[in-house]
């Protein structure tokens, strides 16, 4: 049944009641609206679909379709558009700089274009990596009610028999460097691994911030691992549109449902499925947009007791699709509620929290991809926080599928990821070394970068766990081996990984959580008097100004003051 709803008290009232709106109005008119539809709420589809790779493709579609939902339930649909830079395409190259800035970009461009038309609730839709927090963040920051809607995962590529992903994609360039595989295999496989629309395929960091998204309450029930091509997804989309009605009516707002302990919540889901490490730079991220303190150090406490129990790709077995077939999230977050792992008490899209949702789910035991917590894949979760003297400000590092867990040897320092690739396509990167990426943390690349190029090629010579690599910089989702990233301070801003010298000896202990540099006081102290900070060639431009104001990855690497700061939430106005 349609609310009603008193659009004197919404944002709305500012484009299109009372006599001084009448050229506001004009302009609705122009667009085929009645009088009836100008009075109705003003809810925002906010789309990052296009072009640019498969993950995007059918998001204009699925907004389109929510328009039906939102007229249903008695709004006013208004889509608009943002960007998305894939990482898939960005990668190993200086584009990937463009990524973690995009982020900022999208949240900043859906706040601005709802703040400028102002839009009483809106539904946002994404597929790629950086649009699935970036949309989350400006949903956050605004605090009218929203509901986040993932544009759902690729199906698997096939490949002599086996489901395949992008990253075999990646890894296969590793294997042909080595000489393990004729140059016809590289172009069969890239042929196939992409069959269609959708996201990447394994836990990587789209699909572990569409879990995120359900796990935090931003998204309705099992709604996120429906594979893209599937047409349940533009039911989805309608079904968003109708609820975020509800939301509206009851004035049940993003912040009211993302408190701590649904942040808790969301890293703890992260951890459970051996998700990607980015998810330790967008949950702080995210929390800082609720004025809520939550940094890596809080996302690892949560890591500590979280057992590893979806067997995904790319540390396990299987992928997306797998997870949708065995029952989607709310099946793994069945087995964590009913072992105290979450917090069932918190509020969630639906109007009902997360332990009444939960309720509705039934265990299925013979489903193979999400294994009970009390019979885990290991007791601690797939991502781990370390700390030491390399890395006061901490790190991050995914053991999920890892056998060796304990790293020490001599460093092999890189100035950029370009020198690092090189190195391992000319196969001079030696067993038992730490190789260590420098000057990509989000001040210093600018932009942080994902590595996924030069650890896949590593994996694929076969040393994923016989080096290990360090960065300030970031990880893709998909990456695997011994990497670490989110070093921090980064090398910018004069931090210990800027004062590694070639030979140096680091220890990794995953176990114990540290990452430290061996090397005594005093010689890091004359080190450091001669260090000089280094000029990097983004002089002008989105990259220079993103530089000036990014902060620490710990707290997410966010370049604003945050709720905390606020005066005014938008949602008043």
């Amino acid at each position: 049944m349609t609310r009603s709803f008193d659009k004197s008290r919404l944002p709305s009232r500012h484009v299109s009641v009372g006599p001084e709106r009448a050229p506001h109005r004009s302009y609705y008119y122009a667009m085929g609206l009645s009088e009836e539809d100008i009075a109705k709420p003003f809810v925002a589809l906010a789309s990052a679909g296009n072009d640019s790779a498969p993950c995007n493709t059918t998001l204009d579609a699925q907004a389109d379709a929510a328009r039906n939902g939102v007229i249903q339930a008695g709004g006013m649909p208004r889509r608009f558009n943002t960007i998305t830079v894939t990482d898939g395409i960005a990668m190993g190259h200086q584009g990937m700089k463009s990524s973690l800035v995009s982020r900022e970009v999208i949240a900043d461009s859906v706040e601005l274009s709802v703040r400028g038309h102002c839009y009483d609730a809106l539904v946002g839709f994404a597929g790629c990596d950086k649009s699935l927090p970036g949309m989350m963040m400006a949903m956050l920051r605004l605090n009218i009610p929203s509901i986040f809607v993932y544009g759902g995962s690729i199906l698997p590529g096939r490949f002599h028999d086996r489901d395949v992903t992008v990253v075999d994609v990646f890894e296969v360039v590793g294997r042909y460097a080595a000489g393990a595989c004729p140059l016809s295999e590289v172009h069969e496989l890239e042929k196939v691994a992409c069959p269609g629309h959708g996201a990447c395929g394994g836990q990587y960091t789209a699909n572990t911030m569409a879990c995120v998204a359900e796990a935090i309450g931003l998204s309705l029930p099992n709604s996120n691992m429906v594979p893209a091509p599937y047409s349940t997804r533009e039911q989805i989309a309608v079904s968003a549109g109708a609820q975020v009605m509800e939301l509206l009516a009851d004035n049940i707002r993003p912040r009211d449902i993302c408190t701590r302990e649904a942040f808790i919540n969301a890293a703890r889901v992260v951890a459970a499925t051996g998700g990607s490490t980015n998810g330790a730079l967008h949950l702080p991220a995210m929390a800082h947009e609720a004025g809520i303190s939550f940094d890596l150090f809080d996302v690892a406490e949560a890591f500590k007791s979280t057992p590893y129990i979806a067997d995904l790709k790319p540390g396990g077995k299987y992928v997306a699709k797998d997870m949708y077939d065995a029952g989607g999230i709310y099946m793994l977050m069945k087995t964590m509620l009913a072992n105290d792992l979450l917090d069932g008490n918190c509020q969630t899209v639906t109007g009902k929290t997360l332990g009444e949702n939960i309720d509705q789910v039934t265990w299925n035991p013979d489903q193979k991809v999400i294994y009970d917590v009390k019979a885990p894949l290991s007791p601690t979760g797939g991502v781990v926080g370390l700390r030491g003297s390399l890395a006061p400000d901490g790190a991050i590092v995914k053991v999920a599928g890892m056998q060796r867990l304990v790293f020490e040897g001599p460093a092999r320092v890189f100035e950029c990821e370009e020198e690092a690739f090189a190195a391992v396509e000319k196969r001079e990167i030696l067993e038992g070394e730490v190789v260590v990426i420098r000057y990509e943390g989000p001040k210093g690349g600018p932009g942080m970068r994902e590595m996924l190029s030069t650890t896949a090629a590593l994996y694929g010579l076969g040393m994923g766990e016989k080096v290990a690599l360090i960065t300030d910089g970031r990880f893709s989702g998909a990456t695997r081996g011994f990497c670490i990233g989110h070093v921090g301070p980064e090398a910018a801003e004069g931090g210990p990984i800027a004062l590694v010298e070639q030979g140096d000896t680091i220890r990794i202990d995953a176990e114990a959580g540290t990452i430290d540099l061996l090397v005594a006081d005093d010689i890091l102290a004359e080190r450091r008097a001669k260090w000089q900070p280094r000029r990097h060639d983004y002089q002008s431009g989105a990259l220079w100004r993103y530089a000036q104001n990014v902060g620490p990855a710990y707290k997410g690497a966010v370049t604003h003051p945050g709720a905390s700061a606020e005066t005014h939430v938008y949602a008043d106005i």
